[in-house]
């Protein structure tokens, strides 16, 4: 019995779960996608919001600049570039034997400084947020001053009094830790057993505890909101359900726009736009699809990407239950190495905020991550960890479908030859030469094989 019913009327009521629990690939179009008009009250958050903080970290970047010299070619502002990556598309349609038309593009959220990976945008944007909220309310900071006076040992000394915890595969734990360390704060990082060796590895040696457990995600999570209830100077970091986090992500949009225009690409209804983004609790995807949907409206199209074994948010939105249900309810084991995706139980707030401004879901095998991890390396040059080449299928299952999600978006073979697809890469640039060596090797490999 699975919350009270049977498999078989799991099956009979939501047939894609079938699919879901033989780890096979698959692809959901969300048949309760909504106008943007309609669908963006669900959120509970507006353009007001996410232009908030994109301004704060506007003010942080004097300190970012001071703090971590490899930003200061931006000028303190975390951000990665977009690059056309035509090689794989080509590479791409020989594998899968589909045309594909439109151009494929890949979004370095791989490479952004500091701790190269998507989390830079939430996790950073969180730690900076409760910083300037403790400066501000202590007199140590007022929102006219530079930031980059919190370079000091007066102000580590300050933050050196509070704490911040997080429960982590991985990646956001390094935003976090890093950002919170260098800033002064006693940070703990509680991580699953997924995590990386590397990460763990990297944390400590920026000054950050890391305890580790030989669950998944979620007791990790369970473990540092424990930690942070029990303290009241510790600040818990609740990947499940910041708000804070989710608009950290969302600022990516407005500079997604910018980019675009400058490489000369239109984006509306004649020309859309495909965004495929890997998903693991789902607050960097979704907050960054929700910038998306404010930056784009209805031009832009967001896809959710997840490893087969760990398709927590495309089973929450499917059956409408979302944090009510965990791919370990129905023995799905959320074993894969695609760390930054191993995630059973989806972000509840995130769910219900966006299940009407999602347009799909598809799952990807760990084997074809690897794959693709070779074949974009072969192609383009570009090294990633696993996890970030789950967006890569996308443009594959969107032009697979012209009788299904094509008629339902109002979509046709002519604007669809004129669309823009853009792989978000959401991690990779840090990992260690040596187990990036081992990934290519795997991934040639399998290659090789078919």
């Amino acid at each position: 019995m699975i919350l009270g019913k049977t498999r078989e009327h799991w099956y009979d009521s939501y047939p894609l779960i079938r699919q879901l629990v033989a780890l096979q690939p698959t692809t959901w179009f969300n048949p309760n996608a909504a106008p943007v008009e309609q669908a963006l009250g669900d959120v509970g958050l507006t353009a007001a919001d996410v232009a908030d903080a994109s301004a704060r970290l506007s003010r942080f970047a004097p300190y970012l600049q001071r703090a971590f010299p490899q930003t200061a070619a931006s000028q303190g502002i975390i951000e990665s570039d977009i690059i056309p990556v035509p090689h794989l598309q080509q590479a791409l349609s020989e594998r899968y034997q589909q045309p594909l038309p439109g151009n494929l593009w890949l979004k370095r959220d791989s490479h952004l400084p500091i701790s190269g990976s998507i989390k830079a945008r939430g996790g950073i944007y969180e730690v900076l947020k409760h910083a300037e909220d403790l400066a501000l309310a202590a007199g140590l900071l007022t929102l006219d001053d530079d930031y980059a006076s919190l370079d000091s040992d007066q102000a580590r000394a300050f933050f050196g009094q509070y704490k911040i915890a997080v429960g982590s595969t991985g990646n956001l734990g390094m935003s976090i830790g890093i950002m919170g360390a260098a800033l002064g704060f006693q940070v703990t990082v509680h991580m699953s057993a997924d995590a990386r060796q590397w990460k763990k590895d990297t944390l400590r040696s920026h000054g950050v505890t890391v305890i580790e457990y030989a669950s998944d995600y979620s007791v990790a999570v369970a473990q540092g909101r424990q930690q942070a209830e029990a303290d009241p100077t510790c600040h818990f970091v609740d990947d499940e359900n910041s708000i804070n986090l989710f608009l950290g992500y969302s600022v990516a949009a407005e500079r997604l726009k910018k980019q675009l225009a400058a490489a000369h690409i239109t984006v509306d209804a004649q020309h859309p736009l495909f965004v495929y983004l890997p998903c693991g609790v789902g607050g960097a995807p979704g907050g960054v699809a929700f910038g998306l949907k404010l930056a784009f409206g209805d031009a832009v199209h967001c896809l959710f990407a997840e490893p087969t074994h760990s398709p927590c948010m495309l089973l929450g939105v499917y059956t409408g239950l979302h944090d009510q249900v965990s791919v370990q309810d129905f023995g799905i084991d959320n074993v894969t190495a695609a760390d930054g995706l191993a995630v059973g139980r989806a972000s509840g707030f995130v769910g219900r905020a966006m299940q009407r401004l999602l347009d799909g879901f598809y799952t990807v095998s760990d084997e074809e991550m690897y794959r693709l991890l070779a074949l974009m390396e072969h192609s383009e040059g570009q090294r990633l960890e696993p996890s970030a080449l789950a967006g890569v299928p996308g443009i594959t299952r969107v032009l697979a479908d012209s009788q299904g999600y094509w008629q339902r978006a109002g979509l046709n073979s002519q604007n669809m030859a004129q669309a823009t697809h853009l792989v978000w890469a959401t991690g990779g640039n840090r990992v260690p030469n040596n187990e990036m060596e081992a990934y290519l090797a795997k991934g040639r490999e399998l290659l090789s094989k078919g």
